[in-house]
């Protein structure tokens, strides 16, 4: 949910496809496809304001600066959208950085500043993979191996919906983890 009224969501698609093919009335076919429950539920439709196809890549620029130039959230890492990292990711950088900032002009310390990469790095690197694991989760793949990997997302569909184990770990990874950064 973007705000109590409006809500972005993604249809697969290939990657090349012409957003010309997609009229509005395909899109409401498709997300009562894929929505609407057995029970009679479907999504209340409105205005479709926004569409465009979005590649899913993935992108991390190591280190995450050059010099006195820091980079945090789009500029230093892509993720999908289908594990919903890029605005808790830019935020946790936007607080390294702050942090590391304060313990430099008010402490005149830099270790913070030397070390604002090797900080944010490791929770960059599992973000990519949860958004990774999503990704092949939730959405079909091409190619010589096709029929085994709907088989295989089948399967962890499964293991998710009935491991409690399995349920916590998507949980913690889809809140976001802990920031282990004091504010200034």
């Amino acid at each position: 949910m973007r705000s109590s009224a409006v809500t972005r969501l993604y249809l697969q698609c290939a990657p090349d496809e012409d957003i010309e093919s997609w009229p509005d009335e395909r899109i409401w076919r498709e997300l009562n496809a894929r929505l609407s429950t057995s029970d009679g539920w479907r999504p209340n439709r409105g205005a479709i304001f926004q569409k465009g196809v979005t590649p899913m890549r993935s992108f991390v620029a190591e280190p995450m600066r050059y010099r006195n130039l820091f980079l945090g959230g789009d500029a230093a890492h892509i993720v999908p959208p289908t594990g919903a990292k890029g605005l808790n990711l830019a935020v946790a950088d936007v607080r390294t950085l702050a942090w590391s900032f304060h313990r430099y002009f008010r402490e005149n310390h830099r270790d913070a500043l030397d070390n604002y990469s090797d900080t944010c790095l490791p929770r960059v690197w599992k973000a990519q993979r949860f958004s990774w694991w999503m990704t092949s989760l939730l959405h079909r793949s091409n190619g010589d191996f096709a029929a085994f990997d709907y088989r295989r997302q089948l399967a962890e569909l499964d293991y998710v919906t009935t491991s409690l184990a399995a349920m916590t770990s998507l949980a913690e990874n889809y809140v976001g983890l802990p920031i282990d950064i004091p504010l200034p």
